[in-house]
């Protein structure tokens, strides 16, 4: 690696370079060094996708739909709340259950934060929360298989069939805890 400070433009050393050098040796915080391990792993699906891989797109939307999830639970339970598993199943049924299980499974720990709630307006804003989370994620990677043009044929036909499937999910969800004990 090549010191900054050892760099020379017209025989003056490269100060600033050097003053830069030493500001990047300090870490970032760990909210940051997440969102940029978040935006490498979008560059390298990104390029997986364009290069035609057809379950790539699907893993895209996962990554991007617990983004979304994390950033909604954050506030109550700190960045990160939903990590990535790797070697995953990037069908639609495999990627909705992912998305239902590891986003509703927060439900026990996010009700003992809402104590003062009764059940309904609990289980309501929980909905709400994870709903909000997994819209963004869902738009999100639209957005960005868009952007690429992947975003038709098969891989607009397997979101789409993920979206419907999570939304089954969490009705599916939000019935059993709203059915009696």
């Amino acid at each position: 690696m090549v010191n900054p400070a050892t760099l020379k433009s017209g025989g003056a050393t490269a100060e600033p370079l050097a003053k830069a050098g030493a500001a990047a040796d300090t870490a970032p915080p760990p909210r940051v060094q997440a969102r940029q391990q978040l935006n490498a792993s979008i560059v390298q699906a990104s390029i997986s996708v364009a290069i035609g891989s057809g379950n790539e797109p699907l893993a895209l939307l996962y990554k991007s739909a617990l983004t979304g999830i994390n950033e909604a639970l954050a506030p109550d339970f700190g960045p990160d709340a939903i990590q990535n598993a790797a070697g995953q199943d990037n069908s639609p049924e495999g990627t909705a259950g992912r998305i239902v299980s590891l986003s509703t499974a927060f439900f026990d720990a996010f009700k003992e934060q809402n104590k003062g709630l009764d059940d309904e307006a609990v289980l309501q804003k929980f909905m709400d929360t994870i709903g909000g989370g997994i819209e963004r994620g869902f738009k999100e990677a639209r957005g960005i298989l868009d952007g690429l043009q992947v975003l038709n044929g098969d891989v607009a036909s397997n979101i789409d069939k993920t979206y419907e499937l999570v939304q089954q999910g969490l009705q599916q969800f939000a019935d059993s805890k709203r059915a009696p004990a």
